[in-house]
């Protein structure tokens, strides 16, 4: 048993939905999942009642709850005694991220931070996943977010968070077909894609697992590049083609009617983010405070 277990137990009781539970948590639903079954598992017990609606806590379930709001608690006091040494010494920290991690995953974490730590400054740079990396060489920020990474040993990659990958299209009756029988792999061929910049995590990984499905990347109609996440959500809305995307950046369209969302494979694809730091410009102590926070925050992914 671990604190996430007990993170995610109490967050999906109180959410009664482990959708909800896993979008307050910044995690995946699978992830919330897998902490509940591994719980429920060691202590032998069911702890949820699943119903067409919601989720409700089973006998065991109430008895453990109280309990386990109990122990983070204290777990709580804990991180606010112990660290109040740290906010003597806050800094300003300069973070670089990739468009996925700054637009959809690191909002939440740097919320997270300045509540816990409330005498940090932080500075956010955006840019795609190369240029992020090229900030992290040249010292002009101390962490960067990607979506990839790159052979350098002057560079160490700790992969922090794992993000889904799909295709969109639009929301009508062409592609509404595939929602049982998933989206067939000739039909490649077929579309017309809007591919992210060159330079993007998500394009590079997008390309790279294609090629392993043994998808001919030069037969593919790439009719535009855009660098804008939204930019691309509206044009495949718009029916200009279709795309692969970070499953973080479309939920909304999805929620909302106007995208379809398919796996690219026969089973789901997923790709690391990852932070990001130099060896010749080690990060300083705000920083590493930062790095601390992260890894922990997402420490049983």
């Amino acid at each position: 048993m671990n604190l996430k277990q007990l993170e995610a137990f109490v967050c999906v009781a109180e959410e009664k939905s482990f959708s909800a539970a896993a979008k307050k948590l910044y995690l995946t639903q699978p992830t919330v999942s897998a902490h509940i079954s591994s719980l429920e598992k060691e202590l032998g017990a069911r702890l949820f009642v699943r119903t067409t609606k919601d989720v409700e806590l089973s006998p065991e379930g109430e008895q453990l709850y109280g309990n386990a709001r109990k122990i983070l608690q204290l777990e709580k006091n804990i991180l606010r005694d112990f660290t109040q040494k740290d906010l003597k010494t806050a800094n300003r920290i300069v973070v670089g991220a990739s468009t996925v991690p700054g637009q959809y995953i690191l909002p939440q974490i740097l919320s997270l931070f300045s509540r816990t730590y409330p005498g940090n400054q932080l500075e956010l740079k955006e840019a795609d996943s190369m240029e992020v990396v090229r900030l992290v060489q040249d010292g002009l920020v101390e962490i960067g977010f990607t979506g990839t990474t790159v052979t350098d040993p002057t560079c160490v990659f700790e992969p922090f968070y794992s993000d889904r990958l799909v295709i969109i299209t639009p929301n009508n009756d062409k592609y509404r077909q595939y929602e049982k029988t998933g989206f067939p792999l000739e039909q490649f061929y077929e579309e017309r894609w809007i591919f992210r910049e060159e330079g993007s995590g998500t394009r590079k990984e997008a390309e790279s697992h294609l090629k392993d499905m043994g998808v001919d990347l030069s037969r593919l109609e790439i009719v535009a590049t855009i660098s804008n996440q939204e930019t691309i959500k509206k044009s495949v809305e718009a029916a200009m083609g279709i795309s692969i995307l970070s499953g973080a950046a479309v939920d909304d369209y999805v929620e909302q009617g106007a995208l379809l969302r398919f796996s690219p494979g026969p089973q789901e694809i997923y790709r690391k983010l990852y932070m990001v730091w130099s060896k010749n410009h080690k990060p300083g102590k705000a920083a590493r405070l930062f790095i601390r926070f992260v890894r922990e925050l997402y420490a049983y992914l």
